[in-house]
């Protein structure tokens, strides 16, 4: 793995820059109690902990986050008003294995409380993985006389100095010599050279299994002899060949500057507003997110996903990797490039997290913001004097990518101008894979290029939507299109009509979408109406998504029991953050969303909390490699009556109506409606 992120002295701010290019938070007038954490913040942290004798020479940081404020600091809180910053840290010893959870104050300068968490008993759980141990796994392995002698064996004597042994979460599969301990596995890959692309090389059927404590090699498994594939996975332009010339540039540009302003971590933007958070497990986090300056979400994350793998050989049954529980996917976020990752009048925010030792560490231009085009909001030509009309849609894009290994994950919050939100997750990188015999067949595992088996396999995300339609009193309804037998009721066959079921507990609300019937589920005020009288609300409208395809009795189901319902519901909780637990790491299952929902609270009228699982699954194909073209998934929150009219009614035409033509382009700049036409 690698990573550009840079550590920081507390004191080591970077200059402000021109908004197109801005690598910092803008200062704001005031702190807010929901701003990210500062690299200040971060450093005195540690520090803290130092002097309460919590972090010695042998203590690691797993994982640092914010201790956010309770609803109820927040709800009394005014700008000008002290605020108490607090941290949560998780330590773990390396030494001894033994962890620790702290609430620090960073405002008060003390330790709030610390805790115990026993890792070594059942039901398990460790911490997320350290950088340090995955450079230290590569060493523990090739010191191993039993890799050693594996390689030889395979004729790769003169291969091991640039092998890659890529660290790999261990899931859970209960094995006696395991449990309790805090385990990493080794699967290896070969190099030709120090540039070469080891996942092209995969050495089928070696597995080390390592104690990270003990630093030892629990054991080894060598099955098979599967030739290494030769060919190259190489990406870059010395080994694709010249760029193509045929496409030509697109410039994006917005001549009196960007629509949003910023201030701080609040952005406003037409009739929007919120908050942009960034923490090292969740990524990128929004508060407070408003329309026409109605609460719409309190908070909304994507705080887990697993990727699950279905095939059946010792080299991969395993593998379930949950990428923010198990290795963090704010830690590992990129360092984001104007015109390569992000086009337009770019506002950029930093990101702090902690690195292993608990210093701040600097992810510059983590979280993008622009605005771009997105085609037609609305639209009609009438008959007559009025013509047509068009206006054209905007968005808001909110987004940062990070990179596991070998795969690459974007995230991206959309907002546009009728008061809906998007989020779509893009997923491209290299596909893991395995080795075999060219030509040969594998149920499990396609062949994506000659010896390349690429086995199937999920990714399935779970965002957290902390929902507040016109306020926290609200209530959760499923809405099915229902088809009339034909009859007296329906005498042609044509009527259909839609059906209603309140979801009004925990257990209620643990559902499955339908395609078949359009099935979406709303979240209704449960004290606000609009003009109507009816409730304001607010759908949300899954996209097709395969729930988890494992068997329910499988550990991985277990442990990932959040993926096998489209839809959950709970009663806030502000201790209820995680879908599948604090440490789904080596966790033999049952945490998260079961553990959260096993009291079957009311959610009727009360303050909502949705988990929404949506994600891909992937059957990998040869235009999959070398690298994954971008692969999408999703879902939209919709106003249902939550506005009285369409909001983009005052929308502007376009600029760029009636402009004049360029060379070869029709005299009515291409609309076909004749000049003057309000194609926009």
């Amino acid at each position: 793995m690698t990573h550009d992120h840079q550590p920081v002295q507390p004191h080591d701010n970077a200059d402000l820059l021109p908004v197109r290019a801005s690598s910092r938070r803008e200062p704001s007038a005031l702190p807010h109690p929901l701003d990210p954490l500062t690299a200040e913040e971060i450093a005195r942290a540690r520090e803290i902990l130092v002097a309460a004798g919590l972090l010695g020479a042998n203590v690691r940081v797993p994982m640092l986050l914010p201790d956010e404020p309770t609803k109820e600091e927040i709800a009394v809180w005014s700008p000008g008003d002290p605020l108490d910053r607090r941290v949560d840290v998780t330590l773990l010893d390396v030494t001894t294995g033994e962890v620790t959870e702290a609430i620090v104050s960073v405002t008060r300068g003390e330790v709030v409380s610390s805790r115990a968490h026993d890792a070594m008993s059942p039901p398990y759980g460790q911490p997320q993985y350290l950088f340090e141990e995955y450079e230290r796994a590569a060493e523990i392995v090739k010191a191993s006389a039993d890799w050693q002698a594996a390689m030889i064996r395979r004729g790769l004597a003169d291969r091991m100095e640039l092998a890659f042994c890529s660290p790999l979460a261990p899931g859970f599969v209960g094995r006696a010599d395991e449990v309790g301990r805090r385990v990493i596995r080794s699967l290896t890959f070969l190099r030709d050279s120090e540039d070469d692309i080891a996942w092209a090389h995969p050495v089928e059927g070696l597995i080390v299994h390592i104690d990270l404590i003990e630093n030892t090699v629990i054991s080894i498994e060598d099955d098979g002899d599967v030739p290494v594939p030769v060919g190259s996975g190489k990406y870059t332009p010395d080994a694709v060949g010249p760029a193509r010339t045929t496409l030509r540039p697109i410039e994006i540009t917005q001549p009196e500057g960007p629509s949003f302003s910023v201030d701080g971590s609040h952005v406003t933007w037409e009739n929007w507003s919120l908050r942009v958070d960034f923490n090292a497990r969740e990524g990128l986090v929004l508060h407070d997110v408003r329309f026409d300056d109605r609460p719409v979400l309190t908070r909304a994350s994507v705080p887990e996903m697993v990727v699950p793998y279905g095939d059946t050989s010792p080299t991969r049954f395993w593998i379930s990797y949950f990428d923010a529980g198990e290795y963090l996917l704010g830690k590992n976020a990129n360092h984001l490039e104007l015109g390569c990752d992000c086009l337009g009048v770019i506002r950029y925010f930093d990101g702090y997290v902690a690195d292993d030792h608990g210093n701040p560490m600097q992810i510059p231009n983590v979280v993008c913001m622009h605005e771009e085009d997105y085609g037609i909001l609305w639209k009609h030509t009438e008959q007559g004097p009025v013509g047509a009309h068009v206006r054209r849609s905007r968005r808001l894009v909110v987004s940062y990518f990070s990179t596991i290994g070998n795969y690459d994950y974007g995230f991206y919050w959309y907002f546009y101008l009728d008061g809906s939100i998007q989020l779509e997750a893009k997923a491209t990188g290299i596909v893991f894979v395995g080795g075999g015999v060219p030509g040969s067949s594998n149920p499990h595992a396609p062949e994506i290029a000659p010896g390349v088996f690429a086995p199937v396999h999920q990714h399935l995300f779970s965002a957290r939507l902390d929902v507040a339609i016109d306020g926290e009193d609200n209530r959760l309804v499923e809405v099915d299109a229902a088809r009339i037998p034909m009859g007296e009721a329906n005498p042609f066959g044509n009527a259909f009509t839609w059906t209603e079921t309140p979801l009004r507990t925990e257990s209620e609300a643990q559902r499955v979408a339908d395609t078949s019937v359009a099935r979406v589920w709303e979240v209704r005020s449960a004290s606000q109406t609009n003009r109507l009288g009816k409730p304001t609300a607010y759908h949300l409208l899954p996209q097709p998504t395969a729930l988890l395809m494992a068997d329910p009795a499988s550990t991985v189901a277990a442990r990932a029991a959040f993926a096998t319902k489209h839809l959950w519901g709970t009663a806030f909780d502000p201790e209820e953050r995680w879908p599948a637990g604090r440490y789904p790491n080596a966790h033999q299952g049952g945490a998260g969303l079961p553990a959260y929902t096993q009291d079957d609270r009311s959610i009727d009228g009360e303050d909502l909390v949705l988990w929404h699982t949506f994600g891909l699954t992937h059957i990998p194909r040869p235009e999959d490699w070398p690298i994954m073209p971008v692969d999408y998934a999703g879902f939209w929150l919709k106003p249902y009556g939550f506005l009285d009219v369409n909001p983009a009614m005052d929308v502007p035409e376009s600029s760029q109506a009636h402009g004049e033509t360029g060379a070869g382009e029709p005299a009515d700049g291409g609309c076909g409606q004749g000049a003057g036409c309000t194609c926009g």
